[in-house]
């Protein structure tokens, strides 16, 4: 399949790019769907890659669902999928807690209820999550209360980051000891008619100013996010394929991993972003240009029910 990066795929194409792989990673939101609605075919495409024999994961930096919450949309949706295949960032950052920084000690935790859960589910305890309003002055603030056996700040989406949570994890920080995990560093989160809201990337960027220090980030396009899946699930990078909406994270992650990848462009990025970034010259830049792309990942339906 030698083919120049960034190429239309159809036709012969998409059966010798299937017939190469065994396993299939795709991001959720802009690719199999768009908020609460299925992108039309991707139902199809998923069960049959599933009836011919294809392992399929789904793997999302949104931090705001447990797997078993991904698990009730995508049945909702059409599509076959379990537990087992979802691998959010939620999930993956306990996890990395547990297995990478092999934490002895409570979390504070900057983040969802999802999150809370995943932690506990591997036995992780945490403070932190809800609300936490502003109260006293500065030096109140700089001797705010803490609990001892905290050992590492987690940071993911918090609809109700504030100010004093950005204090609490700065205090925290200030203990060189203490481990700092951030889930992805997304800046904006796109919405429907061109709108965005600011992304998990923003909340982190605040505490690793506050603290100067640099998180380990967990999600797309650490390397992490897929050795998650490859570990329990024994697969080899040269067989797989990385599906996704977004240069900078999915086939960023696909690049660094050495996964085959396809663009799908109903969501962020386009194929003049891709171009931009083959053009660039700039090794970096290069890693953010797809093998393939499609307008819709419904294009490949043919190609599995011929």
């Amino acid at each position: 399949m030698a083919v120049s990066k960034c190429s239309r795929l159809s036709g012969a194409l998409v059966k010798q790019l299937l017939e190469s792989v065994d396993s299939v990673l795709f991001d959720c939101d802009g690719v199999i769907w768009r908020g609460d609605q299925a992108i039309p075919g991707a139902p199809e495409v998923i069960n049959s890659l599933k009836k011919s024999g294809k392992k399929v994961f789904f793997v999302t930096n949104n931090s705001t669902k447990t797997r078993k919450m991904y698990a009730d949309k995508l049945g909702k949706l059409g599509f076959d999928a379990s537990e087992e295949e979802v691998f959010g960032t939620a999930y993956c950052s306990a996890m990395y807690l547990k297995t990478v920084c092999r934490l002895q000690g409570k979390v504070y935790l900057i983040g969802s209820h999802a999150m809370r859960q995943e932690l506990e589910a591997m036995g992780i305890q945490q403070v932190g999550v809800g609300p936490d309003p502003v109260s006293g002055g500065q030096s109140d603030w700089a001797n705010v209360p803490l609990d001892p056996d905290v050992k590492a700040v987690l940071v993911g989406f918090d609809e109700h980051f504030s100010y004093m949570k950005l204090n609490r994890a700065l205090q925290y920080l200030c203990d060189p000891e203490c481990q700092f995990v951030g889930t992805n560093t997304d800046t904006r989160l796109p919405l429907e008619g061109g709108k965005a809201v600011p992304g998990t990337g923003c909340l982190l960027k605040s505490v690793e100013t506050a603290a100067q220090r640099q998180a380990q980030v967990v999600g797309k396009p650490s390397n992490f996010m897929f050795e998650c899946v490859a570990d329990q699930f024994g697969l080899d990078p040269s067989k797989c394929l990385m599906v996704g909406d977004r240069l900078d994270t999915d086939i960023m992650l696909g690049s660094n991993c050495g996964l085959k990848t396809l663009l799908t462009l109903t969501g962020v990025s386009t194929v003049a972003d891709a171009e931009a970034h083959q053009r660039s010259g700039c090794p970096h830049r290069q890693k953010m240009v797809p093998d393939y792309y499609v307008d819709s990942i419904a294009e490949i339906l043919p190609a599995l029910q011929g």
